[in-house]
């Protein structure tokens, strides 16, 4: 026994209406085959009340109208037929969209029932008069439902490389390849946004044959300059049927575009950095050579991106998602001489933390410039004088230390340890800070310069676990180490007593109302304390007042 493929005609007829998923097919087929035939015009009539819809070019015309009803047959030329190796199906998507197809080109004229047409009926193909005869080709199409062709027609034929009207209006086509300045490429023509103010992105629309293929979730066709345009080699790349809005092997090809992309940048940037001076050129393109992946091209240039070096101008703090405030980028890098003969220190930093905050405010003591180390090659000269710190050890010591104790804040219950001055050793470098707190260790170390209760910020972000920045939870911190320094410096003991005493709110316990106390603090690093009921009749009778009920508690 043997078997064969075989084809059930009428099946593959009726069946084939669904497997265009796009109703602006019909439209772009008509382009396309207008363009194949040579056009320079396409004009694009819509009524949608009538719903009908007439598509006219002023191309060499139909030379067999049997082509028309012939299924996956291109009937182009050879080397049409080489170029764009074309399907056959051109036509087959006005015979499911519309009740009525008028063809006309020439002197000859069909009018297709296209229900009969598709039930393999013969259709007369008429002779008109000379008087009659339409240069190009006219096709009128009945009963089509493109409620919103108007506005799909812009974008439509935003790259298609043939003039279209549409109702009587030029189209602008921003992204045709003659409207754009474009450079050859191993895929076909290539635009790249940015060539001459650097404003790179990684937007791309990929063209085929005049349509798109591929382009950004989120990219209108706006003025077709701000992003990268593609009109792909019709040669080696090829479209999914029916509808031919996709790449066949997407992924793949959509690495290969990227690749070539990048490719393009390359042969840009050499020529920018063979013209420009070392600082415009870097000034100019460092974010496209950062941005595609070129950063190699800064490895044999004296002078360094700007954007990599920041100064430590503020206290440092954590942050999560936002900017670094205690960072001011420079507005000039330095120079190489400076940075080689160490006039200059650059070195690199993790994010502020509870375990790196000493290493910052040395950092900030010593006018170390912070550097982005990721924003060069890794064989850039800059990378030999550049300092991690992170992988040096530190060291926090307090000078002249006064006293030790607990900081009962909303989020935050460090150890607070009041010195004159604060230590700090990274490495063999060490520095004394007398102006600001240092975190460490979940201690907070003041010397006598800090007053604005800012260290809690070095020792949390006060991000909780939903990712939600707690500000009143920091701003009650802050100001609670505030009024603790306030308390621990003050010199008149009565004062400092009242103001420990009012945050305690006494008043809302009825049985303390009237009583009189003698409180004595005792001494040494931990004190205790002890108070005593004193009978406000007779304080001399101490023994009586205890008889009467006088009590005494010690801590």
């Amino acid at each position: 026994m043997k078997i064969q493929v075989r084809i059930n005609e009428e099946g593959a007829l009726r069946n084939q209406r669904h497997a265009f998923s796009n109703r602006f097919t019909l439209v772009s087929e008509l382009l396309q085959n207008a363009r194949r035939a040579g056009a320079s015009l396409i004009r694009i009539d819509h009524d949608p009340q009538a719903q009908v819809l007439t598509v006219q070019d002023d191309g060499h015309g139909l030379d067999d109208f049997q082509k028309l009803l012939s299924f996956h047959e291109s009937g182009w030329d050879a080397d049409t037929c080489t170029q764009e190796r074309p399907f056959g199906v051109g036509f087959s998507k006005c015979l499911y969209a519309a009740t009525r197809c008028v063809v006309a080109s020439g002197r000859r004229r069909v009018d297709i029932d296209t229900a009969a047409a598709l039930a393999k009926a013969l259709v007369e193909v008429e002779e008109r008069a000379e008087s009659d005869a339409v240069a190009g080709t006219r096709v009128e199409l009945h009963g089509v439902d493109l409620p919103d062709l108007a506005q799909r027609a812009e974008e439509l034929c935003t790259g298609f490389p043939v003039a279209v009207w549409f109702n009587g209006e030029p189209l602008k086509r921003v992204m045709a390849e003659a409207h754009l300045a474009t450079q050859a490429s191993a895929i076909g023509a290539v635009h790249l946004a940015g060539t001459r103010d650097g404003k790179y992105t990684h937007d791309t629309w990929v063209f085929l044959q005049g349509f798109c293929v591929l382009r950004p979730a989120w990219s209108s066709p706006g003025s077709g300059t701000d992003v990268n345009v593609v009109h792909l080699d019709s040669r080696q790349f090829m479209a999914r049927l029916p509808d031919r809005d996709r790449l066949i092997d997407e992924d793949v090809q959509r690495q290969r575009i990227d690749a070539e992309l990048k490719a393009c940048w390359r042969r840009t940037l050499g020529v920018a950095k063979a013209e420009l001076p070392p600082r415009y050129f870097i000034d100019g393109y460092y974010g496209v050579m950062r941005g595609w992946g070129h950063l190699d091209l800064l490895n044999d240039l004296d002078t360094l991106p700007a954007a990599l070096c920041s100064l430590v101008s503020g206290y440092p703090v954590q942050v999560e998602h936002g900017e670094r405030h205690h960072l001011t980028p420079v507005p000039t890098a330095p120079s190489r001489e400076a940075i080689e003969s160490g006039a200059v220190q650059l070195v690199v930093l993790d994010d502020v933390g509870d375990d790196n905050a000493p290493r910052w405010m040395l950092a900030r003591a010593r006018g170390w410039l912070v550097f982005d180390w990721i924003g060069v090659h890794a064989d850039h000269w800059v990378m030999r004088h550049v300092r991690f710190l992170e992988e040096e050890g530190q060291r926090v010591t307090p000078v002249g230390e006064k006293l030790r104790t607990a900081l009962e804040g909303r989020w935050v219950w460090p150890t607070v340890i009041l010195c004159e001055k604060v230590r700090l050793r990274v490495g063999k470098d060490q520095v004394l800070v007398s102006d600001a707190g240092v975190c460490h260790d979940g201690n907070l170390y003041i010397p006598d310069g800090e007053t604005t209760g800012a260290p809690v910020e070095q020792l949390s972000s006060f991000t909780d676990e939903h990712d939600q920045f707690l500000d009143a939870d920091r701003d009650a911190d802050r100001d609670a180490l505030a009024d603790l320094l306030r308390l621990l410096r003050a010199v008149d003991p009565v004062q400092t007593l009242d103001s420990l005493l009012q945050s305690l709110r006494l008043g809302k316990y009825p049985l303390l109302h009237g009583k009189t106390f003698q409180l004595t603090v005792g001494v040494g690093l931990a004190p205790g304390h002890t108070v005593d009921l004193v009978d406000r009749v007779d304080r001399a009778d101490s023994v009586d007042a205890a008889a009467a009920g006088g009590a005494h508690a010690g801590r």
